[in-house]
C-alpha cells in the first residue's frame, strides 16, 4: 500500500498543499469581485484608462481562479466554491463603494501584495514537497503579478 496519490505526492503533502490553494483561491475570489466592482464604478479623469486597465486585470484573476481550483482538483482534493467559505478564508477584504480611481488603484495593488504573499508560502511548501506543477503555478503568478505592482506604482507616482 502506497502513500502517493495519483500524481506521485505524498498524501499528507497533496493535503496541505491543497488546503494552502483553497485559501488563495478564496482571496482571488475576493478579489476578483473588487476588481470587477473597481471596473464598473470607478469614475474621474482616468476614467477610461482605468476601466480598460480593470477589465485586464479581472479577466487575468478568473482564469487564474480556474487554475488554482484545477490545481487542487489534480491534487486529488476539491476546492471550495462557496461565498460564504471564501469569506471566511480570505485575507482580502470585500471593497465597497470605491469609486475614485488613485483608491481603486491602490485596491489592486493591496490586493496583488497580499496573493503574492501567500503564493509565496505556497511556493516553499510546494518546493518542500517536490510538487513541481503547484510550484510553478505560484512562482508564474509571483512573476507576473510583481511587475504589475511595480507598474502601478509607477502610475501612481510612488
Amino acid at each position: 500500500m502506497t502513500d502517493t496519490n495519483s500524481i506521485g505526492l505524498h498524501e499528507s503533502s497533496a493535503s496541505q498543499l491543497a488546503e494552502k490553494l483553497n485559501h488563495l483561491l478564496a482571496n482571488y475570489q475576493v478579489f476578483y469581485m473588487n476588481v470587477r466592482g473597481y471596473h464598473w464604478n470607478v469614475k474621474g479623469s482616468d476614467f477610461f484608462e482605468l476601466h480598460v486597465k480593470f477589465e485586464e486585470f479581472y479577466t487575468d484573476l478568473l482564469t487564474k481562479v480556474d487554475e488554482v481550483a484545477e490545481r487542487i482538483l489534480t491534487l486529488g482534493h476539491k476546492p471550495v466554491h462557496a461565498y460564504s467559505d471564501y469569506a471566511k478564508l480570505s485575507h482580502i477584504q470585500e471593497d465597497k463603494d470605491v469609486h475614485d480611481g488613485q483608491a481603486c488603484v491602490n485596491g489592486v495593488v493591496k490586493g496583488y501584495q497580499t496573493l503574492i504573499e501567500l503564493q509565496r508560502e505556497l511556493l516553499s511548501l510546494a518546493s518542500d514537497a517536490d510538487d513541481e506543477g503547484t510550484a510553478s503555478l505560484a512562482s508564474d503568478y509571483i512573476r507576473e503579478q510583481e511587475k504589475t505592482i511595480w507598474m502601478l506604482n509607477a502610475y501612481l507616482g510612488k
